[in-house]
């Protein structure tokens, strides 16, 4: 059996959870208050309801992103996501999900990154062991990213 642990190549990308009040403009506040601080968004899912959304961000710059929401009084949580490179054809998100279903272990929920300036698609994933998971896809011969290759 494989070694399922990795060597530490850095730390595991950081999302942001944001709670948002569901109205026009809303979210073009938020990105553009991070753009003044020179923090892009590197990947943004947006789930809503009627009154409020949650939007999920991963940022090129979580520290400063940390002390803007914590000045500005922003609700949001943070956990840690794994990243991985995909190829724009042939089976490579199938292929992760199985290697994840062989290794039992859940995925929360997925989505996509903006490209990588190496061309690489990135797939950020929640997932129930974010180590374990990102060791799993590692072992599995896929490019897993840290936070310090997404900075930009």
């Amino acid at each position: 059996m494989p070694d399922l642990e990795i060597k530490p190549n850095g730390t595991p990308p950081i999302q942001f959870s944001v709670m948002l009040k569901n109205r026009a403009g809303a979210l073009s506040s938020l990105v553009r208050l991070l753009r003044g601080d020179h923090i892009e968004v590197i990947g943004l899912s947006v789930q809503d309801s009627r009154d409020a959304c949650v939007v999920r961000l991963v940022l090129s710059d979580p520290d400063n992103a940390m002390r803007i929401f914590m000045e500005k009084g922003i609700p949001h949580t943070t956990s840690e996501i794994a990243v991985i490179g995909l190829t724009e054809t042939g089976g490579g998100l199938a292929r992760a999900l199985d290697t994840l279903r062989a290794a039992e272990t859940n995925v929360d929920f997925a989505y996509s990154l903006m490209s990588h300036p190496e061309g690489k698609s990135l797939m950020a994933l929640h997932l129930e062991d974010t180590h374990f998971g990102m060791s799993v896809l590692h072992n599995a011969g896929f490019k897993v990213y840290y936070e310090e290759d997404l900075v930009r």
